[in-house]
Parts: structure tokens; C-alpha cells; sequence
């Protein structure tokens, strides 16, 4: 039995965690710290919200004491941290939010986790601290090169990258420095149920949905590896069950799309389901081209964002020999749940749209 603490656990990778690990570990304790910001929305966690074993807190990773709170009171021993400003847009536009979070934020938990588990000596011997971090400390790749490993040089090149890899440091230093039992993963792109609709795969098809444009920035040959967010939970869990306490773990799809055939993609599948299901018509009556079956015509190009790093690419043979850990979903396959998952849930992202969902 374990008792968790998963920060940044009502957002779209944290809550996928949160109902996969309740699901698979239905005797362990849950609690979620956040701080409901922009891309947290608690409406992510109904589905075990009055699950007895589930705990919310509505509060700030910066907050030490209440962490320190937290930890004692609940008994932690392994603390999941995904909390994170994550947007590469928004932090290139507002950086000083992503350092505030993802350096600050983190450090102050270090420090509470240091407090409770080794200074105090609470679970001093059985603790886990789980860095969840991303394959964009890790820089661009060409179109040949290598994909990155867990010993590629860190060569972020956007202010959200670079306050990562700052945390990525930082987790490390805690184990060198004080013995702290901590693993970090780096994953690659995910998607799946939840994906606040700005990311890419949520926005196309929200926007299908509208009979909005398609924004491709640049040729739309960026090209990303993506995985299916419950196959990064799956991932999560041999991690910190099974990890060597001190290492890094890249978790990959082994799945490399270019941007615009995803857009493709996801065209083709929702121009499939308005044909195969005539109901949908009548729900999303503004969707004229999907209903058309043309979805593609909705496509625009637009001008790339300052930095777009070309190509990521993540080597995921140390999980894979280690772990014995492998993605289960295909991404077509992938896609579709995803796209279903929109088409069935409206209420959900309209109320992203509309804001209420902060209310």
C-alpha cells in the first residue's frame, strides 16, 4: 500500500495518472495538490471524486509549509510531481510563470519532501520523489539524428525547456546532495482524454468541431514522437516501482508524425465518424465541413513560432530493458479514442472554451 501525492493532479497527464493508478492500485491513497491555474480543472477528477481513498487540495507547489502539511498528515511516501507550466507558446510570451513553477515550484517541494522524509525521518528509508519532465531539455534533432537517450547533452531552447531542465538539475542535486530517493522520466508528446485544447490534436479537433481553421505553424514538418497518456502512466508506475533510485527513464511511443499529418489524420478520422454516425450532424450543427466530409479544407498555415525546434525523438530502450516496458496503443488507435473522447464530451471542452470551468 502506498499513500501518493501528485501535484499538478487536476491537469490533463496528472488526472490520466490519478484514474489509472486508483484503478490499478485501488487500496492506495491519493491526494492531488493544485492550484487550479489556466490548464488545471478539477472537473478532470469527477470520475474519483467521492472515491474514499481520494484527497484534493486546492494549493500552490510554492507553498512549502503546506506541503510539509501534506506529507505529514497523509503519510506520504512517494510524491508524483507533474505540476508545470507546460505551454512553449505561453512561455514564450510570459516566461517568468514557468520559472516561477517549474524551478521555484519544484525546489520547494524538494524541500519539504528533505524536511519531512529525511530531517524528520517520516518513510526516511521508503519514499519516492517522481520528477515527471519532458523530451524538450534535450534540444531540436535533425532528420537523421539519433534519438535522444537518457545520456543526450540538455540543450533546451525555449524558456519552458530550460525552466525543466532547471528542475531536471535540481531533482538530481537532491539525491547527489542528501540522499533524497527520487527517478525523473522525460517523456515525449502526449495525448489522449482531458488534453486542454490548446495543444495541437485537442485544438484540431475542437476546432473541426466549430468549423474553426486548422493553425499549421510554418510547413507543418516539425516532426514529434508521440504517446498515448495512459501508456505514460503505465510508464510512471514501472518507474517509481521498479526504477533504480537516482536515474532518469525516457518513456517514448516510438512514434515519430509530422505535424501536419497528424492534422491529416485527425481530419480523416472525424470526416469517418460524421459519415459512419448521422447523429453527429445534428449535435455539432456549426461543423459544416467535417459534415461534408472536408475537413481538410480547414487547414491554414500560419506563421512558425520564434524558436520551433524541428525534431523530437526519444530512445526508449533503457525503460524497455530495465522495466520491461513497451506502449500498448497504436497511435491510429490512440487517435481515435481521442477523437471519440471529444465527440462524446462537449460539455467538458465547451466549458474550457467558455471559461466556466474556472467558476
Amino acid at each position: 500500500m502506498n499513500n501518493l501525492l501528485v501535484t499538478g493532479g487536476a491537469g490533463f497527464i496528472g488526472a490520466n495518472f490519478v484514474h489509472y493508478w486508483m484503478k490499478t492500485y485501488p487500496q492506495d491513497k491519493v491526494v492531488v495538490l493544485d492550484a487550479l491555474t489556466y490548464a488545471g480543472n478539477k472537473a478532470n477528477l469527477d470520475p474519483v471524486a467521492e472515491n474514499p481513498n481520494f484527497v484534493f487540495c486546492h494549493g500552490n507547489i510554492c507553498d512549502t509549509e503546506l506541503v510539509e502539511t501534506l506529507l505529514k498528515e497523509h503519510h506520504i511516501d512517494t510524491l508524483v510531481h507533474f505540476a508545470a507550466e507546460s505551454h512553449v507558446d505561453r512561455s514564450i510570451s510570459g516566461p517568468d510563470a514557468f520559472i516561477e513553477t517549474n524551478i521555484i515550484g519544484t525546489h520547494s517541494l524538494l524541500k519539504a519532501a528533505k524536511k519531512i522524509w529525511l530531517d524528520e525521518g517520516l518513510n526516511k528509508e521508503n519514499h519516492r520523489f517522481h520528477h515527471v519532465s519532458t523530451d524538450e531539455v534535450y534540444g531540436t534533432l535533425g532528420p537523421t539524428d539519433p534519438a535522444f537517450s537518457e545520456t543526450t547533452p540538455y540543450a533546451p531552447n525555449s524558456p519552458y525547456s530550460a525552466s525543466k531542465a532547471a528542475s531536471d538539475h535540481l531533482v538530481r542535486a537532491y539525491h547527489h546532495t542528501y540522499g533524497l530517493k527520487v527517478t525523473t522520466s522525460n517523456c515525449s508528446n502526449n495525448y489522449g482524454p482531458y488534453h486542454f485544447p490548446e495543444k495541437l490534436i485537442p485544438l484540431v479537433i475542437t476546432n473541426i468541431l466549430q468549423d474553426k481553421p486548422l493553425p499549421v505553424y510554418g510547413d507543418g514538418q516539425q516532426i514529434r514522437d508521440w504517446l498515448y497518456v495512459e501508456d505514460h502512466a503505465r510508464g510512471i508506475d514501472l518507474v517509481i516501482k521498479k526504477g533504480q533510485v537516482g536515474e532518469c527513464y525516457n518513456i517514448g511511443g516510438i512514434n515519430e508524425w509530422a505535424n501536419i499529418d497528424i492534422v491529416k489524420l485527425i481530419c480523416d478520422l472525424t470526416n469517418k465518424a460524421f459519415a459512419e454516425d448521422s447523429t453527429l450532424a445534428d449535435k455539432f450543427p456549426h461543423a459544416a465541413q467535417v459534415q461534408a466530409g472536408n475537413a481538410e479544407k480547414l487547414i491554414t498555415y500560419v506563421t512558425d513560432r520564434p524558436g520551433h525546434d524541428r525534431r523530437y525523438a526519444i530512445d526508449p530502450r533503457k525503460s524497455n530493458e530495465e522495466l520491461n516496458y513497451k506502449p500498448v496503443e497504436t497511435f491510429e488507435a490512440g487517435l481515435r479514442k481521442t477523437v471519440y473522447w471529444f465527440l462524446n464530451n462537449e460539455a467538458w471542452w465547451q466549458a474550457i472554451m467558455d471559461g466556466s470551468y474556472r467558476n
